[in-house]
């Protein structure tokens, strides 16, 4: 079992920045691919980046290339994604998730994930 703490969301202007935070217990991230998505209300999950922390490989949506990004902390188990430049269309919960066996493997797809934290909200105003 794995489980999944995020924390760091709250309220920012445009152009302002936000760090998450992913924490995990249970066991450690070694082996796992670790993503975050987001999603808004009437929209579906959407990826924002992927980090294999085996082989340290990440791969970023297009929308968040640039201003987003995933970085790890191996002794604290813990998982960061650095937010800046903020844009209103970011306003979205913000998920974290693991696949176990992923190795050096990178994931966009949901699916592929195993284990999803509870969410925390990112809203950004104009």
């Amino acid at each position: 079992q794995v489980q999944l703490l995020e924390s760091g969301g709250g309220l920012v202007q445009a152009g302002g920045s936000l760090r998450l935070s992913c924490a995990a217990s249970g066991r450690t991230f070694r082996s796992c691919a670790v993503g975050w998505f987001r999603q808004s209300p009437g929209k579906e999950r959407e990826f924002v980046v992927s980090l294999s922390w085996s082989g340290g490989s990440t791969y970023y949506a297009d929308s968040v290339k640039g201003r987003f990004t995933i970085s790890r902390d191996n002794a604290k188990n813990t998982v960061y994604l650095q937010m800046n430049n903020l844009k209103p269309e970011d306003t979205a919960v913000y998920y974290c998730a693991v696949n176990r066996q992923a190795r050096y493997e990178i994931y966009v797809e949901s699916d592929k994930y195993d284990y999803w934290g509870q969410g925390t909200q990112v809203t950004v105003s104009s």
